[in-house]
């Protein structure tokens, strides 16, 4: 059913169904043709003949044995160009070039979705690794010491997973606080018999001492960014996020994470290590995110995958000069400059304030309530005991702590007035206390600050819902751009309902400041309003290599199949000189033409859809403009979130360890799960410690 001549007399198209999915299970005919072409070169005569391979090279080709000829498969079936559907091909000395051609036609990637539509999705088959774990004739010595060790690691994995210190303050034999390393392994002790009678007898090697603990973390270490590498270098795109930080022991660190597309075309994001820094300047950190990029990208055909960088946003990162991003950008020439958008949002709402005094004296207040509290464990009684919650307490520049503390003392209004009255009136208080309190009640009875209290609640609940969106690590740049549409929209609905603001207010309330009035705080309100709505406009539009993104955003689709979006299409070849223009627009033709592409939602949702219709393929432009938006990085939540497991893990560390065992447990606490999915890890670390350097216990087998 499947043959040229058979669909050349009953078409595809007036088959039954069930002999449409038997016709496309069967896929193309392969025959053997025996197709030769003579031609005269130079006064030499050449004959070319017509082989298999070509099958395997051109997935799609079909052939006709009675007339020698070679067709489109998918286009045999649902129509298309003449010489492939009807007349078939024989020109041999152009058939590379004919093969291309007709590979980037708009009909022919139509008719490929179309068959790839057609019935039941495929079913992929999963095939898993499989594990050596029997090795024969094993040696019962060398088995003993590395199943003993490989408990050793347990111990070590399960204090790194956990953020726990390995060590106690005295280890000594019969300690009472032996630390929790050696409490596990007493553990593993009692109920494995193999392992007490090694911690029992053993005279040459014990496995449990701070010597062997190093070796080991240090051998987890090379492991796990082994993998990382091998990841890093399979891939087709790379970005990296990186910030720098002063631990609580006063040393500047600074830290690296790579972010791409796994094999499964899954977005990740891993944290490579902390590294110890002269100083904060842009010479500094870049020559140590220079130095770690050139060993893992040594070759300059490498160098073209780092499609991105992102960090905290400070100057001396975002520098067009003499900035991180800059001298980065001379090495790597595709690493453009991704400013974090979650850190926007901070400037975005330090602008809100800063212009405009009413509101800067709101937050200094609300600032003042959440630090009068945490200055004293006294004072913190009495809040708990009447609001039975804390007000947290941060810093100017961190606005999730805003987004907490305001929706929190617009709930507890008035048990916070009461907090404060039964300060003021207790005398067991000093004066400053019950001075401070006094006047932080008359602030909440004040009809100003509850007036902007209420604006500011219905603002920050819209920021919140910004704020989680833009700390998702599933992010791409079509995402940032509906999220902020939507903050901006929400705002100015805020604006909108400002008028009716007075309305929400107790009746007891007064202006402490006679110069106010509710229409002033009216025109106030608006202010703010209109400039959160300007910056968020202003700081969270595209820079030029982010206007590929608009190529690619599904509810577009339907205009550019009208009109196509020819200068956004000329930035993103301008922008990452990878990409093909006039295959990337052939591919887009079809995307904007065909409505099942229109169901994507994002980047991501739209590379899966193509992944499922197999046409990874033949929209081979398009799928690597879709892994370099996914690949940039909207925000630098993953640095953030490995400084706060470095503040953790030096506390423990009491400042004494090495640089290696710092990045050791680390790495086996943020990246816990990669270390699991590791195949043999337990096996491979073994194998690295043994091969360190000669030992008195033998960890190899004998063959």
């Amino acid at each position: 059913m499947n043959t040229v001549e058979h669909l050349l007399a009953k078409p595809f198209l007036g088959l039954k169904r069930e002999d449409k999915l038997i016709v496309k299970q069967l896929g193309p005919h392969r025959p053997d043709l025996n197709l030769q072409q003579s031609s005269l070169d130079r006064g030499k005569l050449y004959t070319r003949s017509f082989t298999n391979t070509w099958y395997t090279k051109v997935d799609w080709l079909t052939g006709c044995p009675s007339t020698n000829t070679l067709f489109c498969f998918p286009c045999l079936l649902f129509g298309g160009e003449t010489p492939w559907t009807k007349k078939g091909v024989k020109d041999l000395k152009h058939l590379s070039d004919k093969v291309k051609k007709h590979a980037h036609t708009k009909t022919h990637m139509e008719n490929l979705t179309r068959l790839g539509m057609l019935g039941d999705k495929p079913i992929e088959a999963h095939i898993s690794e499989a594990y050596q774990t029997n090795i024969r004739k094993h040696n019962e010595a060398v088995d003993r010491n590395r199943h003993v060790l490989s408990k050793i690691i347990d111990c070590i994995r399960f204090c790194g997973d956990f953020e726990l210190a390995l060590r106690g303050h005295d280890e000594s034999e019969g300690s009472a606080n032996p630390g929790i390393f050696l409490g596990l392994v007493d553990l593993i002790a009692s109920i494995d018999h193999v392992f007490e009678e090694h911690l029992s007898s053993a005279t040459v090697f014990k496995g449990t001492s701070k010597i062997i603990q190093n070796e080991l973390l240090e051998c987890m270490l090379e492991i796990v960014k082994s993998t990382i590498v091998q990841q890093l270098k399979k891939t087709d795109f790379v970005a990296i996020q990186a910030d720098d930080t002063t631990d609580v022991a006063t040393n500047t660190q600074s830290v690296l994470v790579f972010r791409y597309l796994d094999s499964d075309n899954k977005v990740v994001e891993r944290f490579y290590g902390f590294t110890h820094l002269k100083d904060a300047c842009a010479e500094s950190i870049s020559s140590v995110i220079l130095q770690e990029l050139n060993l893992i990208f040594p070759e300059q055909p490498q160098k073209q995958k780092l499609i991105a960088q992102s960090y905290d946003g400070a100057a001396v990162m975002s520098g067009t000069s003499g900035g991180v991003q800059k001298k980065i950008k001379d090495v790597y020439p595709n690493a453009h400059y991704v400013h974090c958008y979650a850190h926007q949002l901070n400037l975005i709402m330090q602008q809100s304030v800063t212009k405009i005094s009413e509101a800067k004296i709101f937050f200094l207040d609300v600032g003042g309530m959440a630090a009068f509290f945490s200055r004293s464990p006294k004072r913190t009684e009495v809040l708990h005991t009447i609001v039975n919650r804390r007000i947290p307490k941060g810093g100017p520049t961190r606005w999730n702590f805003h987004i907490r503390t305001i929706p929190l003392i617009y709930q507890y209004r008035v048990d916070l007035e009461k907090c404060f009255d039964t300060i003021e009136a207790n005398q067991e208080f000093d004066y400053k206390s019950r001075s401070e309190a006094r006047g932080f009640a008359r602030t909440l009875q004040d009809r100003e600050f509850q007036f902007l209290l209420v604006l500011f609640f219905e603002i920050m609940r819209k920021v919140e819902t910004l704020y989680e969106t833009l700390q998702k690590r599933e992010i791409d740049t079509i995402h940032v751009e509906t999220a902020i549409n939507d903050f901006v929209t929400s705002i100015t609905k805020v604006r909108e309902e400002v008028d009716n603001l007075d309305s929400k207010l107790p009746n007891d309330s007064t202006f402490s400041n006679r110069r106010k009035d509710i229409s002033s705080l009216v025109r106030i309100s608006k202010e703010i309003c209109d400039t959160i709505i300007m910056q968020a406009k202003e700081r969270f539009s595209f820079k030029k290599h982010l206007v590929s993104a608009t190529l690619l955003k599904s509810d577009l689709f339907a205009k550019y199949d009208i009109s196509f979006p020819e200068q956004a299409l000329n930035t993103a070849v301008d922008a990452y000189p990878m990409l093909n223009k006039e295959d990337l627009r052939t591919e887009l033709t079809v995307l904007y033409g065909m409505h099942v592409y229109r169901q994507a939602t994002n980047a991501i949702s739209l590379l899966a859809l193509i992944l499922n219709l197999n046409m990874q393929n033949t929209l081979t432009e398009t799928v690597t403009l879709l892994k370099i938006l996914i690949t940039t990085p909207m925000t630098t939540a993953e640095a953030e979130h490995s400084f706060s497991a470095l503040n953790r893990i030096k506390t423990f560390l009491r400042n004494t360890m090495i640089q290696e065992r710092l990045n050791a447990l680390a790495m086996l606490s943020i990246e816990s799960e990669l270390v699991k999915r590791i195949p043999d890890f337990n096996v491979r670390v073994i194998e690295k410690f043994a091969s360190m350097k000669n030992r008195r216990a033998d960890f190899h087998y004998k063959k």
